[in-house]
């Protein structure tokens, strides 16, 4: 079901940015800014890994440093048939995790200190199977599609409002002002709806990851527990995060700084524990 919601989120997207660039633009404006969208993330995309884990000063480990965690990553990745991941631990007291790298050849998983103190065994397992599950149903690639896409709206309507500024009259010059008067409300709504697809594409992407854990770990209960725990430490411990990498994390590391539901890149963690706690063990 969620796998289907993404398609159709996807294909609103690309409905939006037809849209938006055949009202200002037409089929030019639509070409001129999806390739500049698309040039500004293929770098964010190719050297992703490299990027958010410097930014969170990662380690990476080796087995003989972090015997436990590497060995627990490579027997998940055996049963998930995935090649083993690189892994790298953060000097973070939040608890937390993420999964990155463009593809399962340059994959990493990445934990922070303070998830390695917090859980138990079955728990960890939970989250780091949950991480594989991002880096097998390669979600990496489909956020940045997503970012792609609605990074060429933004810039569209960029464009829409610089045009309304200077007299700029959309597709029907004879109209006049009540056609730049459509042109600004569409340079003004088109980002917030292409922002609040992209994070309904986020969260339909989580809900995966915590099923495909859950069957990769086989211990529903155990990714249940961890999340409830995280939730809470989150808000016991804040983690000083960057918004635009929030979305990467198993737990949102912004949680209570968002105003709406529909602006979070992560489910309501009650309903993605309800949902896990509903499954039976595998």
């Amino acid at each position: 079901m969620n796998t289907i919601k993404t398609g159709l989120l996807l294909g609103a997207l690309t409905g939006l940015l037809m849209l938006i660039g055949g009202w200002f633009g037409g089929q030019n404006g639509v070409i001129i800014a999806f390739f500049f969208a698309v040039a500004m993330n293929f770098g964010s995309y190719w050297f992703s890994d490299k990027i958010v884990l410097r930014m969170y000063r990662a380690k990476a480990v080796s087995e003989g440093e972090a015997p436990e965690l590497y060995a627990t990553v490579r027997n998940l990745a055996l049963r998930a048939s995935m090649p083993m991941p690189r892994v790298y631990i953060i000097p973070e007291e939040t608890p937390n995790a993420f999964a990155t790298g463009r593809n399962e050849q340059h994959a990493v998983v990445a934990v922070t200190e303070g998830i390695l103190r917090m859980l138990g065994r079955d728990e960890l397992e939970g989250v780091l199977a949950h991480e594989l599950t991002h880096i097998r149903n390669r979600d990496i690639l489909l956020g940045s599609i997503a970012a792609t896409l609605a990074g060429a709206i933004v810039m569209l309507a960029n464009m829409a409002q610089w045009a309304a500024m200077f007299g700029g009259a959309g597709r029907d010059d004879d109209e006049g002002g009540s056609n730049i008067v459509g042109l600004i409300v569409m340079a003004v709504l088109a980002p917030v709806a292409a922002t609040l697809i992209q994070m309904a594409i986020s969260r339909s992407r989580e809900f995966l990851a915590d099923e495909g854990g859950a069957k990769i770990s086989g211990k529903p209960y155990g990714l249940a527990g961890a999340l409830d725990k995280l939730a809470q430490a989150s808000q016991v411990i804040p983690m000083k995060a960057n918004p635009s990498t929030a979305h990467m994390f198993i737990v949102n590391p912004l949680t209570g700084r968002s105003l709406m539901n529909l602006f979070s890149t992560h489910p309501p963690i009650e309903e993605r524990i309800a949902r896990l706690r509903s499954m039976r063990p595998i």
